[in-house]
């Protein structure tokens, strides 16, 4: 029998040929398709010890859903990502550092963060299109918040918001009022804004004037109600005393009487 027929046929060298055929697949597969699960510009590396995620530029309209759990750093700017979903990065646990700007965002729902507060110490939001956020979206975020080069509405809420985060370095002069309900203070830096103005006790004062003008008004209607009802009252009286004056003497006398036993 010849050499390479008893090679084969013995038990152990048959095992040893599939699982060296099946690494071969493997490893083919991987060559072929090394980073499939990855959007199209997406790509891990590693910079400085720590595993970063990049996605700059690479015309992505959502946050992409296969980012490694275990990224440290991840950027997605110069997209046009419009919105940040509730819990958009719960499954990123490590992350310290999220570039989130240049893109087209206009909406943060609330507990888009959530999940990121025990080790995230960077957060940039810088040039979108925020207009109005809650303070609640970045509640017990501890990282420091880019948020300038947006198209701020200058009001209470921004003022809680600015109050509620911690802004990063160098970046409070590019919160710019784009519109605010007085005209005086648009294309003025908001932190400049509010040294003079308390946006929140504006609105309080507002919304306590509306209150009483409100109250004041119920006030008027019930007065102008018992007002209406004793003239009528009186009018009802004074007719029936003229009717008992038409009436025969006796007559009336009885009438009287029970009529001012009905008065008291």
């Amino acid at each position: 029998m010849p050499v390479a027929q008893q090679v084969l046929l013995h038990p152990n060298m048959g095992l040893l040929l599939q699982s060296l055929f099946l690494l071969l697949l493997f490893l083919l597969g991987s060559c072929l398709h090394p980073a499939a699960a990855f959007p199209k510009g997406c790509y891990p590396s590693e910079e400085e010890g720590l595993k970063t995620f990049r996605c700059s530029n690479a015309q992505l309209t959502e946050v992409p859903r296969d980012i490694p759990n275990d990224t440290n750093k991840l950027y997605l700017d110069s997209n046009q990502i419009p919105f940040l979903p509730h819990d958009a990065f719960r499954d990123l646990p490590l992350l310290l550092e999220l570039d989130l700007s240049h893109n087209a965002i206009a909406k943060v729902e609330s507990g888009a963060f959530r999940g990121l507060a025990e080790h995230l110490h960077s957060l940039d939001l810088s040039s979108n299109r925020l207009v109005s956020v809650s303070k609640d979206t970045f509640s017990n975020l501890k990282a420091k918040v880019n948020l300038s080069n947006n198209p701020w509405l200058c009001d209470c809420r921004l003022q809680e918001l600015i109050r509620a985060v911690e802004l990063a370095a160098d970046s409070s002069g590019g919160i710019v009022c784009d519109s605010s309900a007085q005209e005086e203070h648009i294309g003025k830096a908001f932190l400049q804004v509010i040294s003079n103005t308390d946006f929140c006790n504006v609105y309080k004062k507002t919304t306590d004037i509306a209150m009483l003008v409100t109250m004041f008004g119920w006030f008027a209607m019930v007065i102008s109600y018992l007002v209406y009802y004793v003239r009528q009252n009186q009018e009802d009286a004074r007719r029936h005393l003229e009717y008992l004056k038409s009436l025969p003497s006796k007559q009336r006398r009885s009438e009287e009487s029970s009529t001012i036993s009905t008065v008291v």
